[in-house]
């Protein structure tokens, strides 16, 4: 199966104070790919990948904190999501592997979310009035709104790897198909040579002398 290079949206986009990066890129047999992220201390951090194609949906992963601390290590992983505190200012790097597979490529998607989301009205609770039950509607629908949009990105992930698994599979049941076609024209051609030689007669003449 032939992979395209997606690239859906490019790392650095802030979402409402929260540092987010969501990327699905190409990942070819025997490689490795790094990306990097400058953190500050204390600041909360989730990184989430899943293999949309290719292979058994499956990719090696590792975190290494700016002091060359491995955070996070995982082989032959589908899917996973993993949140740490920094404890360092710096770049922190996190690789993903395909060195495993000799020639299958794989499509992977990640989602990093770097601190914490900052409330959209401060002190909701400390007045009981109209307008803080409009901001309080306002901050659930906003809540529900971004709950949506996870949800919808997880069945966009989904809906492409059981895309990618239905073709894949037709394609195997085509070769599979054509494979056998191919072998019941052998053994029918073989049948009747079979057959012919059985109702053939061979005339012996002998001279004389």
């Amino acid at each position: 199966m032939e992979f395209r290079l997606l690239v859906l949206i490019v790392l650095g986009v802030y979402c409402h104070g929260v540092l987010c990066g969501e990327l699905t890129f190409e990942l070819p047999d025997n490689e490795k790919m790094c990306f990097h992220e400058l953190i500050e201390k204390g600041t909360k951090s989730t990184l989430e990948f899943q293999v949309v194609m290719g292979g058994n949906y499956d990719v090696d992963m590792e975190l290494t904190a700016p002091n060359g601390q491995i955070l996070y290590k995982d082989v032959k992983k589908q899917y996973d999501s993993f949140t740490w505190n920094a404890d360092f200012k710096g770049i922190y790097t996190f690789c993903f592997s395909n060195e495993f597979s000799t020639f299958t490529h794989k499509v992977v998607y990640f989602d990093l979310q770097v601190g914490e989301e900052k409330p959209i009205v401060e002190n909701l609770g400390e007045h009981a009035t109209a307008m803080t039950l409009i901001e309080t509607s306002a901050v659930n629908i906003f809540e529900e709104l971004n709950r949506v949009l996870d949800l919808q990105t997880h069945f966009r992930l989904r809906e492409a790897q059981g895309r990618a698994f239905a073709e894949d599979l037709n394609d195997r049941v085509l070769y599979w198909s054509i494979g056998e076609s191919l072998l019941i024209i052998l053994i029918g051609i073989g049948q009747i040579m079979v057959l012919r030689s059985f109702f053939t007669t061979k005339h012996k003449t002998s001279t004389a002398t």
